[in-house]
């Protein structure tokens, strides 16, 4: 895996971690999406996603309680080392959501993982995901996906324990001019 950089982008919902994924996908780099794991395996269990994103939050919290908490990070290992096979050099993960996840990833591409937070102040944060079209959350519905994802998911820790951190409070440019700066400085 000689020059091989993987970027894993982790920050809470709202944080702006889609704007920041789009943006380097957009510059052609893939990208392999947690979430996505989550969602080929409901489609294979006939189990359809609902509007408020409960019955996704129910499945990959059960998932990880019955099949363990590496069973995600182990099917996006698989599509990582498929896409590097196939000659990708640069790679972006959208999603890391548990300190298991974390550290499975850190001991499987070593010297080829950067971790990336994108950060924002919590109320802007939360007025943020209150208006964004489609999956919009109202304040009590964030605080529970918040404590949720803390709680059940370990999430906090690979923000914690990021390599990079963006604040996100401005525009998208700006954020935009701040992931080009992080870029450059890791050789991406």
């Amino acid at each position: 895996m000689e020059n091989v950089k993987i970027l894993a982008i982790v920050g809470m919902s709202g944080s702006g971690k889609s704007v920041a994924v789009d943006y380097l996908t957009d510059k052609g780099y893939p990208k392999v999406y947690f979430g996505g794991m989550i969602y080929k395996e409901m489609e294979k269990r006939g189990i359809e996603r609902s509007e408020d994103g409960e019955t996704e939050k129910n499945f990959r919290e059960m998932i990880r309680q019955t099949e363990g908490k590496d069973w995600v990070v182990r099917q996006v290992i698989d599509e990582v080392k498929d896409l590097i096979g196939a000659g990708q050099k640069r790679i972006i993960l959208d999603g890391v959501y548990s300190w298991t996840e974390y550290k499975i990833l850190k001991r499987e591409f070593p010297k080829s993982l950067t971790f990336l937070a994108i950060v924002v102040d919590k109320n802007l944060r939360y007025e943020r995901v209150a208006n964004r079209p489609g999956r919009a959350f109202d304040g009590a519905a964030i605080r529970e996906r918040d404590r949720s994802e803390i709680e059940n998911l370990e999430k906090g820790g690979p923000i914690a324990a990021a390599d990079y951190y963006i604040l996100n409070n401005g525009t998208i440019s700006e954020m935009q001019e701040k992931l080009d700066i992080v870029l450059r400085g890791i050789e991406f």
